[in-house]
């Protein structure tokens, strides 16, 4: 065995052992918890744009489509654009001739003008609309067209019931072996009345969502390697890889 495969080997048991650690998962949960407090997602920005994620799925992202080489990403949620300018960054710095398409309800206006001023913005599409709509989803579907390897990330409204439509809707643009990310799964372990300031609890989030989908499909499984490997994850078995066709 080379010493490549040894150290793939090793990793790929280490990743394993640590996600069957149940301790280990209740304290990555209990820290967290501990540095919500502080806002710690909105600590970082890429390329100058706020990214409101964990470090950690960034680069699992990095890797999924480094493997991948998806020729289209469909995102919905856009926030202060951080996430499509670090997808548009990474598909040209992997030489990817691709194109990212952002959807949210509502593009403020100031994030507007720094995203379509940003470097990155050549390869990005922004529309303004409910994610759910007829109209959006016709014009996303546009995009498909000709695309080889299409991947898709839900991280707009975390309510069940929304994150259930987009699912079921978004879900269709995923090509095989391609995956379909739903972030903000961690809402389901935090505890109940934890986002009383928002529309959506325990036993009514993007984790809830994702369990009633995958109980009307089987071509999807959640890949758990992912979430195992970051551990500390807002993605808490959200990597659903399309396995059927």
């Amino acid at each position: 065995m080379s010493e490549i495969s040894k150290f793939k080997k090793e990793r790929k048991e280490n990743i394993e052992s640590m996600g069957s650690d149940i301790e280990l998962r209740k304290k990555s949960i209990d820290w967290m918890l501990s540095a919500d407090k502080y806002k710690y997602t909105y600590n970082f920005e890429w390329m100058g744009r706020p990214i409101i994620k964990y470090p950690n799925d960034m680069v699992v992202q990095q890797e999924i489509m480094w493997k991948l080489k998806p020729d289209l990403i469909i995102e919905t949620g856009i926030a202060h654009g951080g996430s499509i300018v670090f997808t548009a960054s990474m598909m040209k710095m992997m030489g990817i001739e691709g194109e990212v398409v952002g959807i949210d309800i509502d593009i403020r206006e100031h994030n507007k003008k720094l995203i379509q001023e940003h470097p990155m913005f050549d390869t990005i599409t922004m529309y303004e609309g409910d994610s759910t709509s007829s109209d959006i989803i016709e014009k996303v579907k546009k995009h498909t067209k000709g695309k080889k390897t299409v991947m898709v990330i839900l991280d707009s409204m975390h309510t069940e019931k929304h994150v259930l439509k987009e699912l079921n809707l978004y879900s269709k643009f995923v090509t095989l072996g391609s995956y379909c990310i739903v972030p903000d799964t961690f809402i389901e372990f935090f505890p109940k009345g934890y986002c009383d300031a928002r529309p959506w609890d325990v036993g009514d989030n993007p984790y809830t969502a994702m369990k009633k989908f995958l109980l009307t499909t089987k071509d999807f499984q959640i890949d758990k390697t992912l979430t195992s490997q970051a551990m500390i994850t807002e993605t808490i078995d959200g990597y659903l890889k399309k396995v059927r066709q």
